[in-house]
Order: C-alpha cells, then structure tokens, then sequence
C-alpha cells in the first residue's frame, strides 16, 4: 500500500499549478491533502480511478481536509467525535479490513502562539482518538502535524526556537504521541538525514535555498513497523508551499 500525503495551501490555486498531474505521479493508492480550504463542490476535483472524501471546515475557506482512495474502504468517519474540534475539518479517518488511515490537519499554533492553548487541548484530544482506534487494529497517520520535531527537521532551529512549530509544548506533543505506541515513518529508516524538508517559507527563496521545516508527516502503529517499506519526501513536486510525503507499507 502506498500513501502519499500532501498540504495543498488551498487546492484550488494547487490545481492552476498542476496538482492534478503532480499528485498522480507517485501512484498512490491513497491521497489524503490537508488545508484543502474549499468545499467539494468548490473544487470540482475529479481524480480517475479514486472515490473522494471531503472534510470541509463550517468557516468557508479555511483549513479542511480530502482523501481520494483507489481501495474501497469499510468505514469513513469525519472529525475525532468531539464538538469542540470538529468544526474546522481537520480529521477523516478510512477503516479497511487490516488498519485504519487517518488524514489530519493540525491545528497552528499561530504567530505569537495565540492558538497554543487550544492546541494543546486538540493534541491530547487526538491522541485519545488514535489510540482508541490502535486498540481495534494498527493506524497510519498522514498529514501536516504542524511541528518539526528535533532540531535536524528544521534549518535553523536556535534562531526558531520556541516560535510556532518549534515550541517545547508542541515538541512534546508529538513526543507523548511516539511514545503511546507510534513511529515516525521517516526517521524510523532515515535518522540521521539532514535537510529533508517538505515545507518552505514563500519568503526569502527559502525553497530555492532549501531554508525549510519537516512538518508532514506519515506516522504509523509500531507492530507495523516490519512491514515499512519507504518512507520518502518529494520536494520536487511543487504546487504549494509544502511538498507531498510518501509511506509504503506491505499490505494484506
């Protein structure tokens, strides 16, 4: 099974760049995009050979999320059952007969880290939900969690520490996260690559220079560990301001 994962910035200014063509090119059997900001019908988005799911926030234009699936799923569940977190669009959860696919869009701290509060509220909120889940059967995590974990998934993590996504509280998040019983996809079979990023600044060339952040991720349950095949990053797939994710996984 292979899954790619992608932060769109709205997609439907990726579209006018290429996405449709972009996203195809890995052969994906799942698509999950996050920060779709557009209904369904907004988008009119047909992918051939994919059913397509949409988890639109109620504020028009903002954040969102979509999955596009070539293997027909049992179950599709929006948002983590929680009023309080479910009004932007942010989860869908597909069930199959083996794991569960979760696309997530976490929510941003924000400049001067205004949202933290409630973001840290949502991390535990989220955490409860998958770990409800792994106790079913295994998950797999996709999407743009909003933090770069150590300082090798940053490009100047002094200068960045303790702004929005590189706070000791969203860190630590992600951390609690690993340590309940999930792997970081990437770093399981590249611990040591430095900058591998799949997001960049529209600032300063940053892209250009490759000045950027890991903060997409493909997060999955430890006992599917020995069966990760790749785990990989495609920077040089462009469309938006992030960049698509890639996990592999042996399925039944």
């Amino acid at each position: 099974m292979k899954i790619v994962s992608w932060n769109v910035n709205g997609i439907r200014s990726c579209m006018q760049k290429g996405f449709a063509e972009s996203v195809l090119v890995p052969d994906a059997d799942i698509i999950c995009l996050q920060e779709t900001k557009a209904l369904e019908e907004q988008a009119n988005l047909r992918l051939p050979g994919y059913a397509g799911y949409w988890n639109s926030a109620i504020r028009k234009g903002y954040s969102g999320t979509a999955v596009f699936t070539r293997r027909e799923p049992i179950a599709v569940t929006y948002g983590i059952d929680r009023a309080e977190h479910d009004s932007e669009g942010r989860v869908i959860t597909l069930e199959f007969s083996e794991l569960f696919v979760v696309d997530v869009y976490t929510p941003n701290s924000r400049d001067g880290l205004v949202r933290l509060n409630y973001r840290m509220l949502w991390e535990d909120a989220f955490r409860e939900y998958l770990l409800t889940l792994d106790k079913q059967k295994p998950v797999i995590i996709c999407g743009d969690l909003n933090v770069a974990h150590n300082e090798i998934d940053l490009s100047h993590p002094k200068e960045n520490y303790g702004n929005t996504g590189f706070t000791d509280e969203e860190r630590g998040k992600l951390s609690r996260l690993l340590e309940s019983g999930f792997v970081d996809s990437f770093r399981a079979l590249h611990p040591n690559t430095p900058n591998a990023y799949s997001w960049w600044s529209y600032r300063t060339r940053a892209r250009e220079r490759n000045i950027g952040w890991r903060i997409d991720y493909c997060v999955l349950s430890e006992r599917l560990l020995p069966k990760l095949r790749d785990a990989s990053i495609h920077a040089e797939i462009t469309g938006s301001d992030h960049c698509p994710v890639e996990l592999i996984i042996d399925s039944e």
